[in-house]
């Protein structure tokens, strides 16, 4: 069983978790606008993550008989500057983001949760994932400019596809 002060954790997080993916979904749409559809497929890519990111802390809190409280979402950005100005704004979100599940990891320690502990384990090594994900982007974009090698960018970032987790991870 949850204690009350994990299960509003938890929800508090699912809600950032959907929060997250309807950010990336604006951004997918944004970068479409521009013509750049790879751009746009490594959002939607980025988008189905945190849909199961959510729904992976949805389930767990059920598993362990919390109660769900599902939140409403604050609208996302819908424009940038530029392609590099979205992607560091999308990297400092993923900063934040990375802090709160540390702070939920702090919460598990602190209330002796183990299992909770170990579930967010995932959540820490994921984070360590999406900041170099996004920080390797932040990079190429520098290094390309606003010139054709935005366009090669493209074209490689078509090529990101989503690949659930196995469902033993």
């Amino acid at each position: 069983m949850l204690s009350k002060k994990m299960e509003k954790a938890f929800n508090d997080q699912i809600k950032w978790e959907f929060y997250s993916a309807y950010l990336y979904l604006s951004l997918a749409s944004y970068f479409q606008g521009l013509g750049l559809p790879g751009f746009a497929n490594w959002m939607n890519v980025q988008f189905q993550e945190e849909q199961f990111h959510a729904m992976k802390m949805f389930n767990y809190v059920l598993e362990k008989g919390g109660k769900m409280q599902l939140q409403a979402l604050d609208a996302p950005p819908h424009a940038w500057k530029t392609p590099l100005a979205s992607f560091e704004f999308a990297l400092n979100h993923e900063y934040h983001v990375t802090k709160r599940i540390g702070d939920l990891m702090d919460l598990a320690q602190k209330e002796k949760d183990h299992a909770s502990a170990i579930f967010l384990q995932w959540f820490v090594s994921e984070q360590v994932e999406e900041e170099a994900n996004f920080g390797d982007t932040v990079n190429k974009l520098k290094l390309v400019g606003d010139g054709g090698g935005l366009f090669l960018l493209d074209r490689e970032l078509a090529a990101r596809v989503f690949v659930p987790p196995p469902a033993a991870a």
